[in-house]
């Protein structure tokens, strides 16, 4: 057959396999083509297929080399096009920080999304000096570990008018504190956990067959009672305290455990600290109705010597709390499948809690008793030295420390 024959063969049988091949397929086609060809092969093939010449040179390579590419891949590890965030080095995190303030989710399942649409999320970034497509940012958003989501229909607590605004109000403020380096926590009490011989969601390895034998009930043991966990996150640290309660979830247990936290994590991460920013729900022990939680804050400030800040997440929005993501969710995935025989376990799984992205926790079992009931009068609610925002000032309020208080 002569070069004229061999380059209608070549041509033939590109038109017959082309549209079945893949990328490699068709790469490797052309290689060896071009190979059979001999001198001028990568030329004449080239124009036969249209594929570039550096693209047949590299599947000779391959062929010589004897390249393996793993299962179900076209190219090797690391080939291809490099995604956008690889070469724009602040695009995701100037993504994260126009999704933060809106972030919306269950935290027991670790989903994120976001009510801002993709349309005026690109008009943002290029803003700010980005030039991205709506595919572009869709990946980023699941690079970051949010999803699409539709409506779902949960009903948890109402829905009040000013909610949106007081999530920007939140951020707002936490943005200036941080800036100024003071402190800003999250807080609240993670679910209480039975303590004893009790099955525990989740499943973990272990041999075939021989799976951790429990109780078949869940009663309560009288003897162990419950575990009332407390969290204090740090924002800007990511270090987590969890006071482990025996007693009951009480203003008091929750201050308290605030206390512990500043003393051994708190005033040794931020020594200059000249205020202090709390985030909590809008109920249970430090709710924002609770007369006993504000008297003990009045405790804390004085102890401390510097101002106390508590912003309230608005009504019905308790899972949307930055602990509850961020700490008490890793909490739960490091523990499923294990039995919470005892207080000493609850600490022990608590405080060996870690994540890729530097998260540590530290863990105190708590056995004072903090009784239930106790009340506070409308005399010593109106002596707390407390300034209320203009802004919701049931929600957000400021109490500084007493002048005469050593």
């Amino acid at each position: 057959m002569g070069m004229a024959g061999l380059r209608t063969d070549i041509r033939r049988r590109y038109q017959e396999l082309s549209k079945a091949l893949d990328e490699r397929g068709r790469r490797l086609f052309a290689a060896a083509a071009a190979r059979a060809y001999g001198h001028g092969g990568v030329s004449v093939v080239s124009r036969i297929t249209g594929i570039a010449r550096s693209t047949i040179v590299r599947g000779m390579r391959e062929i010589k080399e004897k390249v393996q590419v793993g299962s179900g891949r076209i190219r090797q590890a690391g080939g291809g096009r490099k995604a956008k965030c690889f070469k724009d080095r602040t695009l995701l995190p100037d993504l994260e920080r126009l999704v933060e303030p809106d972030t919306r989710g269950d935290p027991m399942r670790l989903l994120r999304w976001t009510s801002k649409s993709l349309r005026h999320l690109a008009q943002a970034l290029k803003a700010r000096g980005h030039s991205v497509c709506l595919h572009v940012i869709a990946d980023c958003l699941r690079e970051l570990g949010y999803s699409l989501q539709a409506n779902h229909k949960t009903r948890e607590g109402s829905h009040h008018m000013d909610r949106d605004a007081q999530f920007h109000y939140i951020n707002n403020q936490a943005m200036i504190f941080l800036t100024a380096g003071d402190p800003v926590i999250s807080v609240d009490t993670k679910k209480k956990e039975l303590v004893g011989d009790f099955k525990n969601q989740g499943r973990e390895w272990r041999p075939k067959g021989t799976p951790e034998a429990v109780q078949v009930h869940d009663f309560i043991d009288p003897k162990l009672g419950r575990a009332v966990p407390y969290g204090v996150y740090d924002l800007a640290d990511n270090k987590g305290w969890v006071s482990v309660g025996t007693d009951h979830d009480t203003a008091s247990f929750a201050v308290q455990a605030i206390k512990r936290w500043w003393r051994t994590m708190g005033r040794a991460r931020y020594p200059k600290a000249t205020r202090l920013l709390i985030t909590a729900d809008g109920g249970g022990s430090n709710g924002y109705r609770v007369r006993l939680w504000k008297i003990e804050l009045q405790t804390l400030a004085n102890s401390l010597r510097i101002p106390i800040t508590v912003c309230h997440l608005p009504p019905g929005t308790s899972k949307w709390n930055k602990i509850e993501h961020r700490l008490f969710s890793f909490i739960t995935l490091n523990w499923r499948g294990k039995p919470l025989r005892s207080f000493k376990t609850i600490v022990q799984l608590i405080a060996a809690t870690t994540t890729k992205t530097g998260l540590r926790v530290r863990a105190e079992l708590d056995e004072h008793k903090y009784p239930k009931g106790v009340k506070i009068s409308a005399a010593s609610l109106a002596a707390i030295n407390l300034r209320c925002h203009e802004f919701h000032g049931e929600w957000n309020y400021t109490i500084d420390p007493r002048r005469n208080t050593k």
